[in-house]
């Protein structure tokens, strides 16, 4: 039995719009270059998720952890630790992306 849950971030989006109902309430003429500025920070992480996605197709987290747990199921400790490793690293990796391209969208808005 599957229970229903909300969609991942959905507490992020609530805090996004109480916050830019305030700005609203407290300088409403600022509340179209908060929402351009929204806009270009939320489209730089999702270009830099791609951008990861794209030039690391081989070798994404959730895939590295699939094989560390296959490993780790047939005995393999060797294996499983390195792609544990890789795992970690990729994510590491696929942040500083992304953080890189949100940084140059926001510097050059």
């Amino acid at each position: 039995m599957s229970t229903l849950r909300a969609p991942r971030l959905t507490s992020f989006a609530v805090i996004t719009l109480i916050l830019t109902a305030a700005i609203a309430l407290l300088a409403p003429h600022l509340v179209s270059v908060t929402l351009y500025k929204l806009s270009l920070v939320t489209l730089a992480a999702v270009l830099g998720y791609w951008i990861d996605r794209t030039v690391y197709h081989y070798l994404r987290p959730h895939e590295l952890l699939q094989q560390s747990d296959l490993a780790r199921h047939q005995g393999d400790r060797v294996t499983a630790d390195d792609c544990s490793a890789n795992a970690s690293v990729a994510t590491i990796r696929r942040a500083i992306i992304m953080a890189a391209v949100i940084i140059a969208i926001s510097l050059g808005a």
